[in-house]
C-alpha cells in the first residue's frame, strides 16, 4: 500500500519539474527497499550522536552513499529539544556504566553547573553513544530490510493466487 503511495507520487509532473528546477539527483530522492533502509541507517546514526548540526552530517555522507536523503533528515529529527534530554541522558549512564564509572552526584541544570562538570561529562556520553549509534541504526536497518523483502514476498504470493483462481474458461 504504502509502496504505491510513493511509487504514485515519484511519477508525478511536479515532483519531476522540482527535481529537474533544483538539479537533485533521483537515487536521492527514490523509494526502493536499499535506499529507504539506508537513509534509516544514516540518520539514525547521526541522529544519536551529541553534536550540533547533524542534519550536514546526513549531506556530508552522500557523496559516498546513495540514500533516500528526506527518510534520513527524518530519522535524525529524532533527535529533537524534546527527546534531546532523555536520549543523553541514557547515553551518559550507558557510558559510565561501561566505563565502571558511578556518575554525578547532585546534578543541576544550569549553565554552570554544566561547565564546571564538562570534562566529567563529555567522556562517558560519547562512549555511552557508541552502543545506540551503532546498534540501534543497524537494528533498524536489518529490521525494516527484512520487513521490506518478506511483504515483497506475500505480495509476490497473494497476486500469484489471484491470478491462478482466475476462472478455467479463462485460462485456455
Amino acid at each position: 500500500m504504502i509502496r504505491k503511495t510513493f511509487k504514485a507520487t515519484a511519477r508525478s509532473s511536479k515532483f519531476d519539474a522540482l527535481i529537474k528546477k533544483y538539479k537533485i539527483p533521483r537515487e536521492y530522492l527514490s523509494i526502493n527497499r536499499k535506499s529507504v533502509t539506508r537513509g534509516l541507517l544514516i540518520g539514525l546514526f547521526w541522529g544519536f550522536i551529541p553534536m550540533p548540526m547533524q542534519m550536514l552530517a546526513v549531506l556530508a555522507v552522500t557523496p559516498f552513499v546513495k540514500f533516500n536523503v528526506p527518510i534520513a533528515f527524518s530519522m535524525v529529527w529524532l533527535s529533537n529539544p524534546l527527546t534531546m534530554p532523555l536520549m543523553y541522558y541514557m547515553e551518559y549512564k550507558t557510558g559510565n556504566l561501561l566505563l565502571g564509572k558511578s556518575g554525578l552526584e547532585d546534578v543541576q541544570l544550569t549553565l554552570e553547573w554544566f561547565q564546571k562538570h564538562w570534562d566529567d561529562i563529555v567522556v562517558p556520553l560519547y562512549v555511552g553513544t557508541v552502543p545506540y549509534c551503532v546498534g540501534v541504526s543497524l537494528l533498524v536497518y536489518f529490521i525494516v530490510n527484512r520487513l521490506w523483502v518478506s511483504s515483497v514476498k506475500r505480495h509476490r504470493a497473494h497476486r500469484f493466487k489471484k491470478i491462478n483462481k482466475a476462472p478455467a474458461d479463462r485460462r485456455d
